[in-house]
């Protein structure tokens, strides 16, 4: 089990922050990613593995004025 914004979700082998996107439909293109408090690097999406009971926070980034 991890926990994204302070919300239970499954986990499984090889999860990925893209994984964890796509499960809660994040779609923003603007997002900030801590895993386990690191930064990820949008590159890095599709790379950076989650381990089992990481902690997993996602930022909308909105701007205006």
């Amino acid at each position: 089990m991890i926990v994204v914004n302070e919300e239970p979700l499954a986990w499984h082998p090889g999860m990925t922050v893209r994984d964890v996107l796509r499960a809660r439909n994040y779609r923003f293109p603007m997002l900030v990613i801590h895993v386990n408090d690191a930064l990820i690097q949008k590159t890095d999406y599709d790379t950076t593995s989650i381990p089992d009971g990481a902690v997993v926070k996602v930022i909308h980034l909105i701007s205006g004025g």
